[in-house]
């Protein structure tokens, strides 16, 4: 006769359980993502009234710790120029519009 195979439960859990970040590591990467967001956000609106008559919907590439900002008509040439000149900083993208948002929710 056959025998029924054994059920197995399938087991749960981290696949590297030794690779976990800690809950302090966690919050002060959220606190510098958020401090990078307010630098960036605050040379967007402080140079948004100048350039927007000439450049609407346009992109605009910043570069918070210089201040330097980087604006072409594609996300691609704007983020290719602030990189030539900032290879290895964060940069932040926005759209020239009364919001700054580049897309759609």
């Amino acid at each position: 006769m056959t025998q029924t195979p054994e059920k197995r439960t399938p087991r749960r859990g981290r696949v590297f359980p030794s690779h976990n970040i800690p809950p302090e590591e966690l919050a002060r990467r959220q606190a510098e993502l958020e401090a990078f967001g307010k630098r960036s956000r605050a040379i967007f609106e402080r140079v948004r009234p100048e350039v927007i008559d000439g450049h609407y919907n346009w992109f605009i590439v910043i570069e918070p710790n210089s201040g330097d900002y980087f604006i072409d008509v594609a996300m691609e040439d704007a983020t290719q120029k602030a990189c030539q000149k900032h290879p290895h900083s964060k940069l932040c993208a926005f759209r020239l519009n009364e919001t700054g948002a580049c897309g759609q929710i």
